[in-house]
């Protein structure tokens, strides 16, 4: 029967590699998992690190766009606040003819 893993038990044996205070073959005797299954995690750590480094760097030109839109849709309801007011005091004088 396989073992699974959750995220959580992956993440902390690849911190413990990753931090170099035990060798890989430590770590797995440690966790009870095999040596090639811990490298192979690693491995998909590393090569996953760049996209949650791209994911962080998305969020911040999000936010950026985010508020330019907020900026141009206050404005824009700015304009037609006062669009509306210059219709109102049109119709009420023609409505006083």
């Amino acid at each position: 029967m396989r073992k699974h893993y959750d995220a959580r038990f992956k993440a902390e044996a690849v911190l413990e590699v990753l931090r170099g205070e035990k060798t890989l073959a430590e770590v797995a005797s440690e966790r009870q998992v095999h040596v090639t299954m811990l490298h192979r995690w690693r491995q998909l750590a590393v090569e996953g690190m760049p996209k949650v480094f791209a994911h962080a760097d998305q969020g911040g030109l999000e936010r950026a766009e985010y508020e330019k839109k907020i900026h141009e849709l206050y404005a824009e309801i700015g304009r037609l606040s006062t669009e509306l007011e210059l219709l109102k005091k049109k119709g009420i004088r023609s409505e006083s003819r």
